[in-house]
């Protein structure tokens, strides 16, 4: 069988250990030949893992891709505000893409990219994954079914649970919008990607407001020191560093504090490092810690969409309401449950479970992405249907920054 041979640039944790693991796990069809990282550690664990050779091993993305296309892909994961220039570069070079979302931290790059995109055959996917996801697909096969009738309205919460969130949004890399990307568009865009799946139309308009109201200083227990490891109240704090990170040596999220998985590098790490640091104060964080938008579509649908970092588990619950009957799904317990106006009987699926990230959303894409290098076809996104997500993010942050709902086809003749 004909491999598909990929350049990864940038093997953190998503390129590493998602789509890294899948190529480990499905050989037959897929090999990665280079890397590009900065990080040493990083660096050569990965090209030890896939066998990759001494000089296909890049110290920056630059390296890798000033050399004449020698493969037939690329996956970029690079942090947020380092997509735009790679991925420029790699369609120029007629690379097929993978790209981690967000597209860009920026709205005039997306556009940018997405219509270099256009010029081109090649495949170009955006990492949003949960289309391919078991759950979200099942609930599209039940909207498409009709039996519901016609999708009115949705409700949908993404519930970032209180450790993700200190982890990643307060002593994380995603914890200052102005260094990486607002949280509506870096966590959320995910989300806005199935609205716009789901219902099957444009988004007209969009509110939002939200705000960073409990990770502040002003809101630090008295006694409480810099750091957790020195805290004299860090027992009765759930988000201590040491609750949540010590617990999980060999996972993540203390995988992403140290390369080097023990008791001794985690406690020097929570000692010097950004992960060991107070939540309450000297994070250097500005990212909304709670956001609600509502969203109008085409065809008089609405959605309200609610972010919050205050819930015990990492999950997203969603209730599809329809002219005949409604949709209430929760993935956290895998369950989507509909019923249709007038009758008793509620029908209960558990869809199946595929291992991978995301619910199997990272399995997904990668299977799709290899099939389309290979086969051809159309798949279930592209760059082009993943602009309007990422519109539609930037779009509610500037409601929320004016105080006022924005005007989609307005919004889009700025850029």
């Amino acid at each position: 069988m004909e491999k598909v041979k990929i350049a990864l640039i940038g093997a953190g944790q998503r390129g590493k250990d998602s789509y890294g693991q899948y190529a480990l796990e499905y050989g037959e069809r897929v090999e990665f030949v280079a890397v590009a990282e900065p990080n040493e550690i990083k660096r050569e664990e990965f090209s030890k893992q896939h066998n990759i050779k001494e000089e296909y091993q890049f110290e920056s993305w630059e390296e890798l891709l000033n050399k004449d296309r020698f493969c037939d892909a690329v996956v970029i994961a690079t942090p947020d505000d380092m997509h735009f220039q790679p991925t420029k570069l790699a369609i120029e070079k007629d690379y097929h893409i993978l790209l981690e979302k967000p597209i860009s931290n920026d709205p005039g790059e997306v556009i940018e990219l997405g219509r270099l995109a256009k010029e081109k055959d090649n495949v170009i996917l955006v990492c949003h994954v949960l289309r391919y996801t078991p759950f979200f697909s099942t609930i599209k096969e039940i909207i498409d079914s009709g039996v519901i009738g016609e999708v009115q309205n949705i409700h949908h919460s993404e519930n970032i649970g209180y450790f993700h969130f200190a982890h990643s949004f307060v002593r994380g890399n995603w914890k200052n919008s102005d260094e990486s990307s607002p949280i509506i568009l870096q966590k959320s865009c995910h989300d806005m990607d199935i609205f716009l799946w789901l219902t099957g139309e444009r988004c007209k308009k969009v509110d939002s407001f939200g705000d960073l109201s409990y990770f502040t200083l002003e809101n630090r227990p008295e006694k409480a020191t810099d750091r957790c490891v020195t805290c004299p109240v860090e027992k009765d704090c759930p988000y201590s560093a040491e609750k949540i990170y010590y617990p999980n040596i060999g996972r993540w999220p203390t995988t992403v504090i140290t390369e080097t998985q023990t008791k001794e590098e985690v406690k020097k790490s929570l000692e010097e490092g950004p992960y060991g640091k107070c939540v309450f104060g000297g994070c250097n964080n500005n990212v909304m810690d709670h956001q609600s938008t509502i969203l109008e579509f085409e065809d008089n649908i609405t959605v309200t969409f609610n972010l919050s970092a205050f819930s015990n588990k990492v999950h997203r619950t969603t209730r599809v309401m329809g002219t005949l009957g409604e949709i209430i799904a929760d993935d956290a317990i895998n369950e989507i449950e509909y019923q249709v106006f007038g009758s008793d009987q509620k029908t209960v699926i558990n869809p199946k479970v595929v291992a991978g990230g995301h619910g199997g959303g990272d399995t997904g894409i990668m299977e799709e992405f290899v099939s389309l290098i290979l086969e051809g076809g159309e798949g279930l996104s592209s760059m082009e249907k993943s602009i309007e997500s990422h519109i539609m993010s930037f779009a509610a942050k500037e409601a929320m920054d004016l105080g006022q709902a924005v005007e989609m086809k307005k919004y889009y003749k700025k850029f």
